[in-house]
């Protein structure tokens, strides 16, 4: 008994080594969802700019498009807005906003000062749309295909790069496939 407890430490310190070597050279941003291949969960929430407008899934049906989570409270949002404005106005890119966990007031200003890229803003105030995708925070961002499916998550700010290399390739396949 006594020699099963010197080996204790041994046994727990190679378990703890083995988890974390796990970890090495995996992209923290690349964060897997389950959603893939799947549609946009079911939801009906208000329009952030008329509350008497409710939306659902069918905002999504018709055409490739980004949904893209996004609050006024988050710094990296705010760093990627620019960008989204771009591939709005100049590149006839859609997006469809999720305004997520903010007050329509905060998010109005952040709309006022930095422009609004969104073709429709999906208001979830209470996270209940940011759950049921698996939401880790803002920003993230979706490619979702014409028929309303999860084609792709990226999490962190969209900006040239991650344009040109991650989310362009399967916006356009998508695009092509529609």
């Amino acid at each position: 008994m006594k020699r099963l407890l010197l080996f204790l430490p041994l046994v727990i310190s190679v378990g703890i080594g083995v988890f974390l070597f796990s970890g090495l050279g995996k992209d923290p941003s690349k964060l897997e969802s389950a959603l893939i291949g799947k549609p946009v969960p079911e939801f009906a929430l208000q329009d952030l700019h008329d509350p008497e407008h409710i939306l659902d899934n069918s905002v999504f049906k018709g055409q490739v498009s980004l949904l893209n989570v996004w609050a006024e409270w988050c710094p990296a949002c705010w760093d990627e807005h620019g960008y989204l404005m771009h591939l709005a106005r100049d590149k006839g890119i859609p997006i469809i906003g999720l305004n997520y966990k903010d007050q329509r007031e905060t998010a109005f200003g952040f709309l006022g000062r930095l422009g609004d890229p969104y073709q429709a803003i999906i208001f979830d105030p209470r996270g209940s749309l940011g759950f049921d995708l698996g939401v880790y925070g803002a920003p993230e961002t979706y490619v979702i295909d014409a028929e309303g499916m999860v084609l792709y998550r990226h999490v962190g700010v969209v900006n040239e790069r991650v344009w040109q290399e991650i989310l362009q390739p399967v916006f356009n396949q998508a695009k092509g496939n529609s």
